[in-house]
């Protein structure tokens, strides 16, 4: 299950989406979160979905691998998709088992909001799927700086967003490494109910957050015995440069953005 976990990975690739600016592709993934909210109808996710299912395409990432990516919310999902259901209020009455009262109108909200879960987590995924750490650090920082203006620590908060999301494989990493020891020493993660496999997991907070923070104090010592400052003086190899591809992608996000709106509210 640990494997599966494709939030904060990167997948290597030369695909139109790869060579697509960071900067690009953050101000998108933002416009797709906020649209997403705007939606009403069904139909209105046809669009998301065709603005999908194009990304995925271009960016040359195996459908295979995305799907991956949803199994370890998959509990979330369900229970997303069950709370809509039984609590939603409505006329049309479906079934009704004992005190549970299922409607037409619970299972299309629930339904729906599945839905704009998928398209949140699957949108937000691609996101890192497809953008270097380094570039994704120097995105956010260039996006942020017109903020420094007002003492705003624009470095330094790209600096930690990027070395949270790069840690997350490493440390799912460890957990495998350390369930697999103390499996091997004869500890069970699988049997029982769910708040039993739920207690089986604290003996594995310890020293992953152990190891978690020798990590951090490696990290921080690298850095200074390597004299990294950030801020204003920090140069870079690569100097990000917005072309031709990247006023595509937002000519594509603009209508498919557009193509919501009408079909919401006209």
């Amino acid at each position: 299950m640990l494997k599966d976990i494709t939030i904060g990975q990167y997948y290597p690739s030369d695909s139109p989406i790869h060579r697509l600016d960071p900067r690009t592709k953050l101000v998108i993934t933002f416009l797709f979160i906020v649209i997403i909210f705007f939606v009403r109808y069904y139909s209105g996710y046809l669009f998301i979905l065709a603005f999908m299912a194009l990304t995925i395409a271009f960016s040359k990432i195996p459908f295979k691998y995305i799907l991956k990516g949803l199994k370890p919310l998959l509990f979330i999902i369900l229970l997303t998709f069950f709370i809509n259901i039984f609590f939603t209020p409505g006329e049309t009455t479906l079934f009704t088992f004992w005190f549970v009262r299922v409607t037409e109108e619970g299972l299309r909200q629930g339904l729906f909001m599945t839905l704009r879960l998928v398209f949140l987590v699957t949108g937000t995924s691609l996101l890192t799927l497809t953008t270097s750490p380094i570039a994704l650090t120097d995105g956010i920082e260039l996006l942020l700086k017109p903020l420094t203006a007002i003492r705003f620590p624009s470095h330094e908060l790209a600096m930690m967003m990027t070395i949270a999301l790069r840690f997350i494989p490493t440390l799912l990493e460890e957990t495998d490494k350390i369930m697999k020891a103390q499996m091997a020493r004869g500890a069970d993660f699988e049997s029982g109910n769910l708040i039993q496999r739920a207690k089986s997991l604290i003996p594995l907070l310890v020293p992953l957050f152990i190891s978690a923070f020798r990590r951090a104090d490696e990290l921080a010592m690298a850095m200074e015995a390597r004299c990294y400052r950030g801020g204003d003086s920090r140069t870079r190899m690569k100097v990000l440069t917005m072309g031709s591809l990247d006023l595509a992608a937002f000519a594509v996000t603009a209508a498919m953005i557009a193509s919501v709106l009408l079909n919401t509210y006209l």
